[in-house]
Formats: structure tokens, C-alpha cells, sequence
């Protein structure tokens, strides 16, 4: 595969890729017939994921007008046929693979194609069509064949895009980086209506319609999100493998349990806010680039998930929301909790963790990646040695959950474990121990948190948390917004973590504030100048 072609995307993005590709208009898909859509419906962009050795998943959605109150995008009451190709050219010359599906109104007029036939590790890329309409052009690609070993794999991993606090140009950057794959670890978007929830540095625009609490009000937000240019820049650059977290359904949620009991929200009753997470499951599902397994079951959706990238790697994409206890102490950071150490209790429920220890049995990867949502490692707000201040949203209030998985791996001899997470809005980077409260207790794995694309706004320069000192595990701390960019190969893995200096106005560039690697087969992160 040769992974250094990409002028495609580094000459225009977005909405601007149909018109820098060369030769577009007399290669384009087999038209669509009878829509007769006045104006054109791909205001959502394109996107793939979950990718496989001969092939991936294939998005779009259709929406005349993505701000249109009833979430349905301004389209007809009636099904839309939309053509689709891939082909092995970034000028969609070499067509391989071509077909039609039917965007639905029952799906928000949203297109899944998963595809199969191609060849692993290779580059591809794909359009839609409907009628006179031709949608942006994206890049995607196959992993390679189960027992092979590539060269390099680029990833890069982000988290917490809050619509009212900033621009997305975060997102620019990621595509300018020219990852190969996009791992996005929750808070996609944000569920508060205007104005409730205000950055230091103010909102600089403005959430569509009341708090997200039905299906129309998180199909019309997942459409506002995904109208930014510069979020469809990130997905037509590479495919991506996506989780939820809570913002996605409502702040701080567990199982079937609302962060606050409020009839305003939807959240006064059990059966109301499983109400409202079906709505909300059904939005996720309609607007990611998701295989059929993971579409809900009314208020069910299974998201944790395995994608193996040849013999290099494994991402074992977790889901620490939907099967979690409730969090002890009301969410919050709290001391001497003694319950969080409770054999019992889980934040990845009893048949996920099965599967996440059984998949490190069976793993022959070097690497294998938890992708997922909140701090795992300990974070504790308090010197004195018998006093313990956590989070109990984090694993630090499912400690006994975080000793299984940890132990897990030392038990399966995982060769390269490496947590990434989101949530906190800050870089952070950190060894991780079986026993954290044991100082000689030894590293068992590392840990990689990005930031975020712009929640809490611009922040900062800081590098120093005054925490670190008493929990000398913690090896990096950064208060901007951006995201993490890694290179991974059978011998080390890099980690640059990259920032901008603002996010309220657009256009900020973007920078590596610090580099880190781990290489094969040795415990510890090493920090590099």
C-alpha cells in the first residue's frame, strides 16, 4: 500500500474534494434516477470505518437542510436512491466496485454499504451519487491479511468536540496529518441546549432546538456536528472506529440510570430516559460509519467491538457507559470511598470484560489498544497517603474493575498493552500498574489520553498538574485542545501530542507539544525532546 499518496487530501478537503479531483465530472457514478432533488443533499459530508482485510464501511447522509427541527434533514417522505463507487484512484478513474441503496426516511435518509471483494492493506477511495448530485470524495482503507505484519500504521485518536465552545479546526489538522486510521473515543457531541454549557472563554456559536431528549432533537445535533467542514475534512481522510461516551445520551449516564432525576430531561423515570437512550442509540447509529451488528435494539446497541490491523495490532474499542454500576458519591471527585475497591463492581459489565480478557488470551498481535472513555489509570487529588480523592466517573471509582483487566493482560502475557482514552479535555500520559497504591509495584502498561477538540475552549500552555508530584505514574499533563497522532510499527510506537494555541477563532495551526514512544516488549513511556 502506498501510504505517502494522499495529495488528494492535503490539496483540498471536504466539501472542496469534489472540486480538485481531476477528470471528476465525466467519471462520476451511474446517475440515480427519479429523486428530483432540487438542491444538493450531501450537506453531511461522507465518512468509512470498521475496516477489515477486503473491506469497510461506506456512510453518507442525506439532508437538504441540517438544521430542520424535526431531525430529518429537509427531505422528502420517501425513499432517495443513491449510487455509490469505490474506486482504486484518487481521480476515480479505475472503478472496481459499484451499486445502489436506498436512503430511508426511517433512517434519517443515512446509507450504510458494507463492502467486501477488495484486497487487504491497500488504499481506496469512494463517492455517492443521487441524481444530479455527487457527493465528496473519501479515502478509505482495507486492513491488511490476518497474518500479516505491515511496514507502519498512522493513527491518530480525539475526543470531546462541544459545537458552542470552539472551532473544529482540530479536526483540519488531524486530516493534514493524513492519518490511516481515526479512532474517536466519545463526546462526538453534546447534548445541552444553547447556552447551558459556557466555556471560560465563552461560546463562540451556538447548539440547534432544546437538550437533545428524542430522536428528532439528536438526529437534528448529529446533523449540526456533522455540517462543519472541518469534521468532514477528518472523516473523508481515513476510515474511522468509534465509541460513544456519555454526551452522546446525557452527562454522566450509567446503564439506565440519568445523571440527574429531571422530568424536564426526560430522566424522572427508568422507563423515560430508556426512552431516551433508544433515541439516542438510533441517532449514533444512523450518523457512524458502523457495521449491522452494532445497530440498536431499542435501547440496546452493542459498540465494544475488535479490529484487528494484521499481526501489528489490535483495538479492542470498549463501551464503559452502557453496562456500568452507577457511579458512587453523585459522579463527582470524593474521598475515602470505600465501596470503588468492591469486588462486584464493574464498569464494563461482566460479558464485556469476558470478551476483553478472552480477546488478550487469544491476541498474537505486538500491539493491542483499548480504545475507550475515561481515565483509567489513578488520579488522586490529595498528598496525604491515607487519604485517597477520585473520580468516581473514571476506573479510579471501579478500582477491583481495573485490577481484573490489568491483571488480565499480565496473566494472557499481552506483549504491548496501551490504554487510549478522551474525556478529560486535557493531554495526559501515564504508566500503568496492576497496584497503584504499592509505589513498587511495576509498570504493566501505558496510557495515552488526548484532549480535546474544543471543550472547556482554549485553555492553556500548561504542562504541569500540581497532582503529579504524589502520583509519580503520571508522566504528562497539557491544558489545550487537539489531539494525539501515533506511528506504529512491530518495533516502538511514537506518540506526538499535538495542540493549538486557541480554538475560538478558526485557522489556529497546530503543533507537538511533546513526543513520546514506547518500544516493543519494554514497560514504561519515554519521553523524547
Amino acid at each position: 500500500m502506498d501510504t505517502s499518496r494522499r495529495t488528494l487530501i492535503a490539496a483540498g478537503l471536504g466539501a472542496s474534494l469534489v472540486a480538485t479531483v481531476p477528470g471528476m465530472s465525466a467519471a462520476a457514478p451511474g446517475k440515480a434516477h427519479g429523486n428530483a432533488l432540487t438542491s444538493d443533499p450531501f450537506t453531511l459530508g461522507v465518512a468509512s470505518g470498521d475496516p477489515w482485510p477486503d473491506g469497510f464501511v461506506l456512510w453518507t447522509r442525506l439532508a437538504l437542510d441540517p438544521h430542520a427541527a424535526d431531525g430529518l434533514g429537509g427531505m422528502p417522505n420517501r425513499p432517495v436512491q443513491v449510487s455509490w463507487e469505490v474506486a482504486e484512484d484518487e481521480a476515480m478513474r479505475t472503478v472496481i466496485k459499484r451499486g445502489v441503496e436506498h436512503a430511508r426516511l426511517e433512517s434519517a435518509h443515512s446509507v450504510h454499504v458494507e463492502l467486501h471483494g477488495l484486497k487487504p492493506g491497500r488504499e481506496y477511495w469512494y463517492r455517492f451519487r443521487t441524481g444530479r448530485h455527487v457527493s465528496p470524495i473519501g479515502r478509505a482503507l482495507t486492513t491488511p491479511a490476518w497474518g500479516e505484519t505491515p511496514a507502519a500504521l498512522a493513527m491518530a485518536f480525539a475526543s470531546c468536540s462541544q459545537y458552542e465552545h470552539g472551532f473544529f479546526t482540530a479536526y483540519r489538522r488531524l486530516a493534514e496529518d493524513q492519518p490511516d486510521l481515526v479512532l474517536h473515543l466519545g463526546d462526538y457531541q453534546y447534548e445541552y441546549k444553547q447556552g447551558v454549557y459556557v466555556s471560560g472563554d465563552g461560546n463562540v456559536r451556538d447548539h440547534h432546538g432544546p437538550e437533545t431528549v428524542d430522536l428528532a432533537g439528536y438526529r437534528q445535533r448529529h446533523a449540526q456536528y456533522k455540517a462543519d467542514q472541518d469534521l468532514q475534512a477528518a472523516h473523508a481522510v481515513a476510515p474511522w472506529l468509534v465509541v460513544w461516551d456519555d454526551h452522546e445520551v446525557d452527562n454522566n449516564w450509567a446503564d439506565e440510570i440519568p445523571e440527574n432525576r429531571d422530568p424536564a430531561q426526560w430522566n424522572d423515570t427508568t422507563e423515560r430516559f430508556r426512552a431516551r437512550r433508544a433515541a439516542a442509540f438510533q441517532a449514533y447509529w444512523e450518523n457512524m460509519p458502523l457495521r449491522k451488528p452494532s445497530a440498536p435494539q431499542g435501547k440496546e446497541m452493542q459498540i465494544y467491538r475488535r479490529i484487528q490491523w494484521g499481526q501489528l495490532a489490535n483495538f479492542h474499542m470498549m463501551d464503559t457507559r452502557q453496562y456500568r454500576d452507577d457511579q458512587l458519591a453523585g459522579d463527582g471527585w470524593d474521598e475515602n470511598v470505600e465501596d470503588r475497591w468492591d469486588e462486584s463492581r464493574s464498569i464494563t459489565g461482566p460479558a464485556q470484560e469476558k470478551w476483553l480478557i478472552d480477546g488478550f488470551r487469544s491476541s498474537t498481535a505486538r500491539w493491542d489498544f483499548l480504545g475507550q472513555q475515561v481515565f483509567f489509570s489513578e488520579r488522586d487529588r490529595k498528598q496525604a497517603p491515607e487519604v485517597d480523592d477520585v473520580s468516581m466517573d473514571g476506573w479510579d471509582g471501579y478500582a477491583a474493575s481495573r485490577r481484573r483487566i490489568t491483571q488480565g493482560w499480565v496473566d494472557a502475557g499481552v506483549r504491548n498493552p496501551v490504554v487510549l482514552t478522551g474525556d478529560v479535555h486535557r493531554h495526559w500520559a501515564s504508566d500503568v500498574k496492576t497496584d497503584f497504591q504499592d509505589p513498587d509495584a511495576p509498570v504493566v502498561g501505558s496510557e495515552l489520553v488526548c484532549s480535546s477538540i474544543t471543550s472547556t475552549g482554549n485553555g492553556n500552555g500548561s504542562t504541569h498538574d500540581p497532582i503529579m508530584p504524589w502520583n509519580p505514574h503520571l508522566k504528562f499533563f497539557n491544558n489545550q485542545r487537539g489531539y494525539v497522532r501515533t506511528t506504529i510499527t512491530k518495533d516502538a510506537m511514537t506518540a506526538d501530542f499535538r495542540v493549538l494555541d486557541q480554538v475560538t477563532t478558526p485557522g489556529a495551526p497546530v503543533y507537538t507539544k511533546a513526543y513520546f514512544m514506547l518500544e516493543d516488549g519494554v514497560r514504561g513511556l519515554q519521553q523524547r525532546a
